[in-house]
Formats: structure tokens, sequence, C-alpha cells
């Protein structure tokens, strides 16, 4: 029984071929593309307005030199969120889920914050390994601990990102069962359940998006201490 609870986060095959690789591509298919008209429709307004105020959001803790990152940046944010809100469809998969997708996001993007800091103010990238001050006996083991903490950074993304969505929908995955079963003979109960459910769908709304920020929050974070 608890085989097929995890089921839904087995990567579904269709003739050998992930599904894996549609999900991804969701994103790019359901957004309309912004044109040269004067005049758009309003959904590709709001969808303008959305992207250049969490644009704007996500560059306030970063300096002008990585505002090229801006695009990278406001992309991943709009795939994940996206991904993680049409993973709560039913019949859905969320590759977020899945802890190889989300190390293969974290993993790269950590990297190319941490080379451009050594490329660009190595002095500086180098001076976070050991606060100034710090006593002499204490400087080997609080490198070693700072260098930790560093490359510590992507399993961190990647794991926070995958726990949290792996638990609510493994959670909706229990309650929704437990309602069916108590319907047929404790309708009260089950219609309590039911409520139980609304409000964690409710939840994991409110999950999906921030999980997407604060992902995307954390590596301009990692941006802003390396330009």
């Amino acid at each position: 029984m608890n085989l097929t609870f995890f089921d839904q986060f087995m990567s579904p095959q269709i003739l050998g071929i992930s599904l894996i690789i549609l999900a991804l591509l969701m994103p790019s298919i359901i957004f309309p593309t912004p044109n040269n008209r004067w005049l758009t429709n309003r959904l590709l307004a709001l969808q303008t307005w959305m992207i250049n105020a969490y644009t704007k959001q996500l560059m306030l803790p970063v300096n002008k030199t990585g505002h090229k990152w801006s695009l990278l940046l406001t992309s991943l944010m709009t795939m994940l969120l996206t991904i993680n809100l049409l993973g709560l469809l039913p019949y859905t998969f969320t590759p977020t889920t899945q802890l190889s997708m989300n190390m293969g996001l974290a993993v790269p993007t950590w990297l190319a914050t941490v080379l451009t800091g050594l490329r660009n103010q190595p002095t500086t990238s180098l001076g976070h390994l050991l606060p100034e001050g710090t006593p002499v006996p204490l400087i080997p083991p609080l490198i070693i601990i700072e260098t930790t903490s560093l490359l510590i950074r992507p399993l961190a993304l990647g794991v926070r990102l995958t726990a949290n969505l792996t638990a609510g929908h493994l959670l909706i995955q229990l309650i929704s069962t437990t309602t069916l079963a108590l319907f047929p003979t404790t309708t009260i109960l089950s219609i309590l359940t039911m409520t139980i459910l609304f409000l964690l769908m409710i939840l994991e709304l409110a999950v999906a998006t921030i999980q997407a920020y604060v992902f995307v929050l954390l590596l301009c974070l990692y941006l802003q201490e390396n330009t």
C-alpha cells in the first residue's frame, strides 16, 4: 500500500519516453508570446505586469553588475512557479519533486555565481571564507566550516524544493485516500476530512509559489555576494 502512495513521484513514461520533457515544455507552451503591437489583450498585459513586478523584486538585493542575470533568473522563476502550480492539478506530474532535476538546476546556477565572483573579485570572494579579525587559532577550523557551508548551498537548494513539494503531494494523496475510504461508512467524518483537504490545497498553492520564489531569491543572494 505504501508503494502506491510514492508512485506519484516516479517519472512517468509512455513508450519509453519520459514525460518530464513535456512537463518542462509546458511553461513555454501556455504563456502567450509578447508582440510589437501597441494594444494587447488583458492576459498579455497581466503577464507583462507580473513579470516586471517580480523581476524588480528579485533584482533589489543585487547591484547593477548582476542585473545582466535578470533574464535567466526571471525565466527560472517563471518555469518553477508554473511547474509547481500545474503539478497540483489531477493526473499531472510535477518534475520539481525529482531531486535529480532540482540539483540539475541548483548546481550549475550556484557554480556560475561562484565562478563569476572568483573571476571578477577573487579577493572579496575568498574573503568570505575568513571574516576579518578572526583569532589565529580559529583560522583553520573556520575556513573548513565556511568552505563546507559554501559547498552545501546547492544541496540545500535542491533538497528544500524537493522536500517541501514531496511532503505536500504526499499529504494530499493520503488525505484524499482517507476521504474516499471513509465516505461509504462515515459521511460526516468524510466531509470533515474533505474540508481539511481543501485547506491543504490552499496551503499547497502558497507553498508552490513561495518555494519557487525562495529558490530564485537565494540564488540572487548568492549572486549579490559575488558581484
